[in-house]
């Protein structure tokens, strides 16, 4: 399932290719490590201008990483994150597929954070290389020696960057290999390994369904749209409803008839998918880490091509729920299928549904891509924990307000609503249409900005980046 090397954590076993590295609070307790003189002089030195110091015997490379516990605990666990990338680097570069942890025993979570740095870091997307051009590096084992972690803690790190890993493979792999129908049987592989139950819904159930905006953006491809649902019932399930969560599965956004530019636009739209990505990803870590919640996963998925039947601006077409939408922009395609998702997790009276897509540029444009655009109508209790999590694993949240002064703009004058509104609040009047078709405790997740990167940002590698997976997690292992 997952493209990249399978790596091992362990306690107290000896790796294969020796490095450690000693992460530390204070800088006074560098005489702890067993330095020669001349390499704690120097170590001191060091530590004047880094945060990262190496010393080379050669034979072993010792590293000491600083990381500073006064700060916030997520800002505090973040920068272990940091330090774990910067060290994947610097194994990369001496090619070094093994590593020892060793940590203060007092705090336990900053080694797991260093350790989850490291392997986020070390992710590389090589499929598509020719034998001479592949990259030959995988990190293969880290070792926690003489820390205070248990086999849970690291079962359950491992299975969360085997999630990352799956989503970010799904994100980076190109539209020539994933259409909506090899993308459904990425998930039914998914289950099959994990333990979680999938349903394929095709083309003609789509049209029984009479999910009108799945059908109208698909209408210009050669490709069949598909709808998965994504189950993971356990018999220990403390929830009495399913949690569902929705991914916006757009294969490869052209725009439509209302085509985008290619540079910086269309160019890298294969990540349309991402909402998707980390949906099914979600769900794979929780039925693997038998989480006990009920939750449900539902992917509508197509690309959005522009061809001699591609819906038009000025369409109507009728939704799922029996709403009409007057389509004013093809390029605005990702609410309508997830509208239909949305309408359909009704059937399932759920406690909670949160859809996650790559919905606007606006959201971007907003906050960049260090942050995740949120809305809904779930409320402040359900919120907070939320944003909680976000700052838990720096996947962090801005909520933007649902005022209905931002409803105005997708007022139709045929419809009952259309698919775009005032380029002023555009994040928000794609919220607004959203919101037409849930009356359940919802949120909206728009990753548009972190979803997909040019330039690595330390553990967040160039390419998909897998943002909203670790932050759903935290969520709902809160939850749980």
């Amino acid at each position: 399932m997952i493209e990249n090397t399978k790596f091992q954590l362990s306690i107290n076993s000896q790796t294969s290719a020796f490095a450690r590295v000693y992460l530390i609070f204070d800088r006074t307790v560098l005489a702890e490590i067993p330095f020669t003189e001349n390499e704690a002089t120097y170590a001191l030195k060091q530590f004047e201008e880094n945060e990262l110091v190496i010393v080379n015997r050669y034979n072993e490379l010792i590293l000491v990483a600083f990381a500073d516990p006064l700060k916030v605990k997520g800002v505090f666990l973040e920068q272990c994150r940091k330090r774990g990338n910067e060290i994947a680097g610097i194994l990369r570069k001496e090619k070094i597929t093994g590593i020892d942890i060793i940590v203060p025993a007092a705090n336990p979570k900053a080694g797991l954070a260093l350790a989850e740095g490291l392997l986020l870091g070390s992710y590389q997307f090589v499929k598509y290389q020719s034998a001479g051009n592949k990259k030959v590096w995988n990190l293969e084992t880290v070792n926690f020696a003489g820390t205070e972690v248990s086999e849970n803690d690291i079962n359950l790190l491992t299975i969360q960057v085997e999630a990352v890993f799956i989503a970010r493979d799904l994100v980076n792999e190109p539209a020539s290999h994933l259409n909506a129908e090899k993308l459904a049987e990425s998930f039914s592989d998914m289950g099959y390994e994990a333990g979680f139950s999938t349903a394929i819904f095709h083309k003609a159930q789509i049209e029984h369904l009479k999910m009108g905006g799945l059908l109208a953006v698909n209408l210009g491809s050669i490709d069949p749209p598909t709808f998965s649902v994504m189950e993971w019932k356990p018999a220990d399930a403390r929830n009495a409803k399913p949690i569902v969560l929705v991914g916006k599965g757009v294969v490869f956004d052209t725009g439509g008839l209302s085509l985008k530019p290619t540079k910086d636009s269309m160019d890298y739209m294969k990540c349309d998918m991402a909402g998707s990505a980390v949906v099914a990803s979600v769900i794979y870590f929780a039925a693997k880490a038998r989480l006990p919640l009920h939750l449900i996963a539902l992917v509508p998925s197509t690309d959005n091509r522009p061809d001699g039947n591609a819906y038009a601006p000025g369409d109507v077409i009728y939704m799922h729920s029996g709403k009409t939408v007057e389509v004013l922009n093809t390029d605005a395609e990702g609410r309508l299928i997830l509208a239909d998702a949305l309408s359909f997790a009704k059937d399932y009276h759920p406690e909670l549904v949160i859809d996650v897509a790559t919905l606007t540029g606006a959201a971007a444009m907003a906050i960049g891509q260090h942050g995740i655009v949120g809305m809904g109508n779930a409320g402040e209790t359900t919120f907070s924990a939320l944003k909680q999590s976000g700052e838990n694993v720096y996947e962090r949240v801005v909520e933007f307000p649902l005022w209905d002064e931002y409803g105005e703009s997708i007022k139709s004058d045929i419809a009952d609503i259309k698919n775009i509104g005032s380029r002023e609040g555009g994040a928000i009047s794609a919220g607004k249409f959203l919101e037409k078709f849930v009356d359940y405790p919802w949120i909206h997740l728009d990753i548009a900005g972190p979803a997909f990167i040019n330039a690595s940002d330390h553990y967040r590698t160039k390419g998909g980046t897998a943002s909203g997976v670790r932050l759903l997690i935290d969520f709902l292992r809160g939850l749980a």
